[in-house]
């Protein structure tokens, strides 16, 4: 146990440590993750052991949630309305027309059994949104005719249509009696019904105000998330749809500090992307790959070339989609990580195969990933479909208003400067506005003719300063006998360049003047640019 822990420490460490470089390279991140598991793996430069194809599949299953859940959350439903109807069509007929494609080239030249060949096709049936998400955030790649928000939803929720026809595969072939129309429709039934009823009743119980700290609502939403697949996975439903529409209806409703929770899952998931590519990586053995790489390399060619596109344009052409987005999205038709993992699953049903399907299904995604995922900006640009005076950032729910605007509150005491004065007469810089004035609890939304008193509070919003990258704030403690001790701020050296933004003193929070004297005890909280940290 140990052992592992020190080994996830280490990799969540380095991919962190190497997240900024991984940016700038053409291929997609997640592919780079990958290849570090397999140099930590058994025949890498580690050498490391590692076979439990059931703990990696529990662990990655759970965080299949998280990205699931996230998928759903950061789904800007308004931005995505023009497609909603396209992005269906793709995650369910065009997930089960891409496993019958796949699955008919797999039994007429591959020659491999019927049943075996449809397994294939439907696990790799559905495209990654892991790795669409990186992609498309990364490179700040806006596409037209609202084709982002398209593919962002279709990667975002056509996992539950793969699953559900690899998981009727394995019960046929293992001989079980299922009546597939009826196992389908149980598992959309209770997937979509125990989703939208989670949602709806989290969202209410958020509303209530029963959870002051931003912290309890975080942890709240993290056990809703679990709910929401555990519940319909326990009574035979699809629990991934249920996380998939629990995290649309919570990250399209009304909640405050909404970007906190952003922020939080944003973390999580991305760990949870890292953990995924790398623990295939590690379970990996290069050396059996070279026989499966002419079966993987035709799948994938055929997937990608002839499959994709035809589903593609036989799905969009009747909602008059014009060719570019046609194009753009049979080519973004990635494969990723759950497929992987619904290999995983087949592998530990014990049903004998001519070919390892974990290893089969590995390259595939390992050269959609290499191909697809690294040309996909230059074939974007090919087709014309960058959309340059738009901004990704505004198909996820976590680009809102309140995400880039902070508050500060200033009190007007006795002598202040602006008692007496209109707010038209405070000269404010105009990314600078006064939105509340505050009167013995009173709330007047103020105009320019608004006459300041004292004793208000106003409530100024601006655009918050997040980018922290060229600014340290740091806490200097004041020990008694330090030489700033006793000193009004004035008298300070400034051979550094540095301002004390505020001081805590006690329970007491002083937004300090030149003429404040700094007390033994005081911690002074100081901005100073980073390189003089």
């Amino acid at each position: 146990m140990n052992s592992a822990i020190l080994l996830i420490g280490s990799v969540i460490l380095i991919c962190i440590l190497m997240s900024r470089f991984l940016e700038k390279l053409a291929v997609p991140s997640l592919l780079i993750f990958l290849a570090l598991g397999m140099c930590f793996g058994e025949n890498g430069i580690f050498r490391i052991p590692f076979d439990d194809y059931a703990g990696v599949n529990l662990i990655c299953s759970v965080c299949l949630i998280f990205i699931m859940f996230y998928g759903g959350f950061g789904t800007n439903l308004q931005a995505a309305r023009p497609v909603v109807a396209q992005a269906a069509v793709l995650s369910t007929l065009g997930v089960a027309g891409t496993a019958l494609a796949v699955g008919l080239f797999a039994w007429l030249v591959l020659k491999l059994p019927w049943l075996e060949s449809l397994l294939i096709g439907s696990v790799i049936s559905s495209t990654d949104a892991a790795s669409v998400f990186s992609i498309l955030r990364s490179k700040k790649l806006a596409l037209k005719h609202h084709t982002d928000s398209l593919l962002e939803m279709e990667s975002g929720s056509n996992d539950p249509i793969s699953y559900m026809l690899t998981t009727a595969c394995l019960s046929l072939m293992a001989g079980e009696e299922v009546s597939l129309p009826l196992l389908l429709a149980g598992q959309m039934v209770l997937g979509i019904g125990f989703g939208l009823l989670t949602g709806a009743a989290s969202a209410w119980l958020l509303r209530q105000d029963l959870l002051r700290s931003q912290e309890s609502r975080t942890v709240f939403l993290f056990a809703v998330m679990l709910l929401s697949y555990a519940l319909p996975a326990a009574c035979g439903g699809n629990g991934y749809l249920s996380a998939y529409l629990c995290g649309i209806w919570l990250g399209n409703s009304k909640l405050t500090q909404k970007r906190y929770l952003v922020h939080f899952f944003d973390v999580v998931t991305h760990v949870a992307q890292v953990l995924i590519f790398f623990l295939l990586g590690l379970l990996v053995t290069p050396v059996r790959l070279p026989a499966v790489l002419l079966p993987a390399l035709a799948v994938m060619a055929f997937l990608t070339f002839v499959a994709r596109p035809l589903v593609c344009t036989a799905l969009l052409l009747p909602f008059r989609a014009p060719w570019g987005q046609i194009g753009i999205t049979a080519w973004a038709g990635l494969r990723g990580a759950a497929s992987i993992v619904f290999a995983i699953s087949a592998v530990l049903s014990g049903i004998e195969m001519r070919y390892d399907l974990f290893n089969l299904v590995f390259c595939i995604v390992l050269l959609s990933m290499a191909v697809q995922g690294t040309l996909l900006p230059r074939v974007a640009g090919k087709l014309s479909m960058t959309d340059r005076g738009a901004d990704v950032g505004k198909t996820f729910t976590d680009y809102q208003e309140e995400s880039d605007i902070g508050f500060v509150e200033i009190r007007l005491g006795p002598g202040h400067l602006w008692c007496g004065m209109s707010v038209s007469q405070l000269s404010l810089p105009a990314e600078l506005l006064v939105a509340m004035v505050d009167r013995g609890g009173t709330a007047i939304v103020p105009r320019g003719d608004t006459e300041l008193q004292e004793g208000d509070r106003l409530v100024l919003a601006a655009r918050s300063f997040e980018d922290q990258e060229h600014l340290n704030i740091r806490e200097v403690p004041v020990e008694r006998g330090s030489k700033w001790a006793g000193q009004p701020i004035s008298r300070l050296s400034n051979t550094k360049p540095r301002l004390i933004i505020l001081i805590k003193r006690g329970l007491e929070t002083v937004i300090p003047t030149g003429s404040t004297v700094i007390c033994p005890g005081d911690v002074l909280v100081v901005a100073e640019p980073e390189e003089n940290a």
